[in-house]
């Protein structure tokens, strides 16, 4: 997932865009409103946890049949398995890739393409999002 708008100041300032505002670039990354909408119809309520990933992994995957809908969804798949993450692992905060995508990155170093991953749940079911969690909180 490439953010336009915060691509060409990226390349202008380096990390100044994720350095100046954190918080507020982790919110814009948090909205996920196509998937909070899937789980809200499905009576899943989205609330940051880990078990949330785990509800989201029981969902009759609909989606799939619908070709405008499946990529949108894996975004916010992805997104939100970041979000999980950077909000309960220690140490784990988002980063932009040269090509900028966005990657949740933890203290050891060690990158996490969770868009791609999202990509992956949303097609397919596997990995779960709750699955790539348990490893990532281990890591």
């Amino acid at each position: 997932m490439n953010i336009p708008f915060l691509g060409n100041r990226r390349k202008k300032h380096g990390e100044a865009v994720l350095a100046a505002d954190p918080e507020g670039v982790a919110d814009l990354l948090s909205e996920c409103e196509l998937l909070r909408s899937q789980a809200a119809r499905a009576g899943i309520g989205l609330d940051d946890t880990a078990a949330s990933l785990e509800a989201l992994d029981q969902l009759v995957p609909r989606w799939r049949d619908d070709e405008e809908v499946l990529p949108w969804l894996g975004n916010d798949a992805g997104l939100y398995l970041g979000t999980v993450i950077v909000r309960t692992v220690p140490g784990a905060a988002w980063d932009f890739r040269a090509d900028g995508q966005p990657v949740v990155r933890l203290l050891s170093g060690r990158e996490f393409d969770v868009v791609t991953a999202g990509h992956e749940w949303a097609a397919n079911g596997v990995p779960e999002l709750s699955q790539l969690y348990g490893e990532v909180a281990e890591a």
